[in-house]
């Protein structure tokens, strides 16, 4: 009913003269024969409605075209398209279709542009973070061979900064692999202690220099889930610890059951968050109120760890109590309750 209204109002000169010629020959025939008037007035009536139906009708389907041609212009505004519209509309319209059509090339040569040097660009990125690699193995080769030939207090240096490259490296290989349009996940039953093992002793310079304090209470508890992203996950998760660190800093890790899923619980006793920012923790570049504490963070931590748990259907939790702590749990859905997929 709206078309047929717009239909209307777009032609309604058109409409209007055609029933003011539809009314005069009406009046003529009734100035002549008043008799043959009075006799045809019915089919006269019954003709207008129709050949007001068919023009309505015919009108109706011609904007329904070009409409749909005027789409598939925006959509994908090639030669071919554009003439297609161009050969149902009128020549004013025309002039400004083709310089729309002008403005929407050039704006999609430049996205395609974009495109390609962004896509380079990552390419690179994922290139040089491959390639540091190599000299991080052999720093890793040095420290763990020639331990004897190194003082300690430079060994402890040494292996500080590796520690702080790699966590740079993995993050940066992790942001392009959640990027990207391809996932090699491989779900399969994790033991929960042998990858939280693998996670402190990669962190472990780290957490040595901080004085840390572990308390592992993890039984022998396995998940479903891909065994990579969770090590990463929980290394952005400790890495968020010593980064917001208190004097005597503590990190406890614990597991409860429920019938729907396992519960992971990682907490700290650092210097928490504050109200105000806990619900943007995990938006990309949010580092919040955190003192000195923010001038090391970069944002993209626990953005990381959220997009990697969505990846893998898991959810989080983060709870903190500004100056006494910080706590993250994820939940591991279980398979075949109503709770898992």
């Amino acid at each position: 009913m709206k078309q047929f209204w717009r239909i209307i109002e777009r032609y309604y000169p058109w409409l209007l003269l055609l029933l003011g010629v539809d009314c005069f020959c009406s009046i003529i025939l009734w100035i002549s024969d008043i008799q043959a008037f009075q006799t045809l007035i019915g089919l006269v009536v019954l003709t207008s409605i129709l050949l007001f139906s068919v023009i309505l009708f015919v009108l109706n389907k011609r904007e329904t075209t070009r409409r749909e041609l005027f789409r598939d212009f925006l959509s994908d505004p090639t030669i071919c398209n554009e003439e297609r519209l161009l050969s149902v509309i009128s020549r004013e319209e025309g002039e400004s279709i083709r310089f729309l059509a002008s403005v929407l090339q050039e704006h999609k040569n430049e996205s395609s542009s974009m495109a390609d040097a962004l896509r380079d660009y990552e390419e690179y990125v994922e290139g040089w973070a491959h390639e540091a690699k190599t000299p991080l193995s052999l720093l890793t080769m040095l420290l763990d061979n020639r331990i004897d030939e190194i003082s300690p207090s430079l060994q402890a240096k040494l292996d500080y900064v590796r520690s702080q490259l790699q966590e740079n490296v993995t993050q940066m290989l992790y942001y392009a692999r959640l990027k990207s349009s391809t996932k090699d996940y491989r779900f399969e039953d994790v033991n929960l202690n042998d990858c939280l093992g693998e996670v402190l002793e990669d962190y472990a310079p780290l957490l040595e220099e901080k004085q840390f304090v572990i308390l592992n209470k993890l039984q022998s508890e396995t998940v479903y889930t891909d065994r990579r992203g969770l090590q990463f996950m929980l290394g952005q998760i400790v890495s968020n610890s010593i980064k917001y660190s208190s004097d005597s800093p503590m990190l406890t890790i614990s597991m409860i059951h429920s019938e729907t899923a396992d519960v992971l619980s990682v907490e700290d006793n650092g210097i928490g968050v504050k109200k105000y920012d806990l619900p943007y923790i995990f938006q990309k570049g949010f580092t919040g109120d955190s003192t000195d504490s923010q001038k090391k963070a970069t944002g993209i931590g626990l953005y990381l760890v959220k997009k990697m748990a969505d990846d893998l259907n898991l959810r989080l939790e983060a709870t903190s109590q500004w100056g006494k702590g910080f706590k993250i749990v994820v939940f591991f859905p279980k398979l075949g309750s109503n709770g898992g997929k």
